[in-house]
């Protein structure tokens, strides 16, 4: 969020508390970008409310954990701009919501790299989904004490021709 977006959500925030204390327990607040209606409301559902207002929410793609993407992030270096690309498992998603984050594991040079990345960034680009892996757990930390062809993950087989989630059942041969 640029610092323009906090102000203008601190002043509201402040009109509020405002607005209450003159007021009574309805809240009225009339903005030039958001209006509420005369329900009775609490500060801080005020606050997540215009903080999802603000927040540009991204369509990315269903994943979990096991699971292989690339992640396209920008990077700014002075001032040039460019994406890179972060291709790795996820190793876990956590958090709910605006605030929800996911971790990266990859393999550099022999040595096990983990990045966490906010889904909501304004910096994510674009999240690719390259394989869906087959775990029973939602993190799986495990992997960090794995080397080798131990630490693979199964894939899950899909149905891809007919572009459903569903997996593959092996017709019965007569």
């Amino acid at each position: 969020m640029t610092k323009t977006k906090f102000k203008n959500l601190a002043g509201a925030y402040k009109r509020i508390v405002r607005y209450k204390k003159s007021h009574g327990s309805s809240l009225r607040l009339y903005s030039n970008r958001i209006s509420l209606s005369t329900e009775k409301i609490k500060p801080m559902e005020a606050v997540k409310y215009f903080h999802q207002q603000v927040t540009v929410r991204k369509n990315h793609p269903d994943f979990k954990a096991g699971d292989n993407i690339t992640v396209h992030y920008k990077i700014i270096e002075g001032n040039k701009e460019r994406i890179q690309d972060y291709k790795g498992e996820v190793i876990q998603r956590k958090g709910n919501g605006l605030t929800q984050t996911f971790t990266v594991r990859k393999i550099s040079n022999g040595i096990g790299v983990e990045r966490v990345f906010p889904l909501n960034s304004p910096s994510i680009e674009s999240i690719n989904m390259n394989k869906r892996g087959k775990v029973r757990r939602a993190r799986i930390f495990y992997l960090r004490d794995l080397k080798g062809k131990k630490a693979r993950i199964k894939e899950k087989r899909m149905n891809i021709e007919r572009g459903s989630d569903k997996p593959i059942i092996p017709e019965a041969t007569q």
